[in-house]
């Protein structure tokens, strides 16, 4: 038993010497403390630095208290952080949703326009074709069209084919 209490008072020593002789501290890109005799890579951006030798730096990222200046800056700034790109995700997220509305309305326009070009077509070929129409007047009764009326009917079919 005291031989366990004793290996692991050895251990316990021994990883704390290691901490204490970390000359370099530093906060890697997915915010995890990162402890070193060596330099960091060039890649970590020097705000990112909390120790460099025996030099201590502030840290806005981590949201740990500097060792000057007023303690109370880092968490507002760490508060305001997460919920301005909390803002930033729902003002992205709701113009993403605008432009996707925006798309499916401009699909459908062109479907619809499409859809009457046809019609449009179809109904100047029927013109054109010569075959006898009837058409139907407000009170319902049928007669048939007479050459000038399919004339102007032509006329409108091929203005509204122009747009085609």
């Amino acid at each position: 038993m005291l031989k366990q209490r004793t290996i692991l008072v050895l251990f316990s020593t021994l990883f704390a010497c290691a901490y204490a002789s970390a000359q370099y501290v530093w906060v890697d890109e997915h915010g995890n403390k990162q402890f070193s005799d060596t330099p960091p890579p060039a890649s970590v951006s020097k705000n990112r630095i909390l120790k460099n030798k025996n030099k201590v730096d502030s840290n806005v990222d981590t949201g740990e208290k500097s060792t000057s200046g007023n303690a109370t800056d880092t968490p507002q700034q760490k508060t305001n952080s997460v919920a301005s790109r909390n803002e930033d995700y729902n003002k992205r997220k709701a113009e993403q949703a605008e432009k996707d509305k925006k798309a499916a309305d401009a699909l459908q326009a062109a479907n619809d326009k499409n859809k009457n070009c046809e019609r449009a077509k179809s109904y100047q070929n029927l013109l054109e074709s010569g075959v006898r129409m009837t058409t139907t007047d407000k009170n319902g009764e049928r007669s048939y069209m007479t050459d000038e009326q399919r004339a102007r009917e032509l006329s409108d079919a091929k203005k509204a084919n122009a747009g085609c």
